[in-house]
């Protein structure tokens, strides 16, 4: 099985939601994509796109004028690190275009289906129990700092 590829899309997005995380907690009003794109060295272009799709997913709503932007479309802490992924990327985890619990195999791969759904639950279990507000704090959920805390975490395999 491949690595899991996190995006460009998906990371600049992710980068974009915590600006707005951010603003969502102190300044309260809508932020420029030009603002977002310079906060976080993000190409201008390529994230009005990702905004487009955010919005298009009902996580962002948009202000026009020149005070205008874009703002969180709820609370940060009812957005998931997940709700960004798919927005911007789809589903958490594909075989060959199929869902996990789409793929069926013969013989000797039969259980397979089983490990990537299992792959697809710890995805899960990390994205969509992750907040937006977590993420923007630090103060990620116990389950998820115990994962980046087990000694090889941080190492390439």
């Amino acid at each position: 099985m491949p690595p899991v590829d996190i995006s460009a899309r998906t990371e600049y997005a992710v980068r974009a939601m915590l600006i707005l995380a951010e603003a969502a907690t102190t300044e309260g009003g809508p932020v420029s994509v030009e603002t977002l794109a310079t906060r976080q060295a993000l190409p201008r272009k390529f994230l009005e796109a990702i905004v487009a799709d955010l919005r298009t997913a009902g996580l962002v709503t948009s202000t026009r004028g020149a005070r205008g932007g874009y703002s969180l479309a709820r609370e940060p802490q009812e957005i998931s690190l997940g709700d960004v992924f798919r927005a911007v990327d789809g589903p958490l985890a594909e075989v060959r275009g199929l869902r996990p619990h789409e793929t069926a195999y013969e013989g000797v791969a039969q259980h397979l289906p089983t490990v990537w759904v299992a792959v697809r639950a710890s995805l899960r279990a990390v994205l969509d129990e992750t907040s937006l507000a977590e993420t923007f704090s630090g103060d990620l959920p116990d389950h998820v700092r115990s994962l980046a805390e087990t000694p090889d975490a941080w190492e390439s395999r």
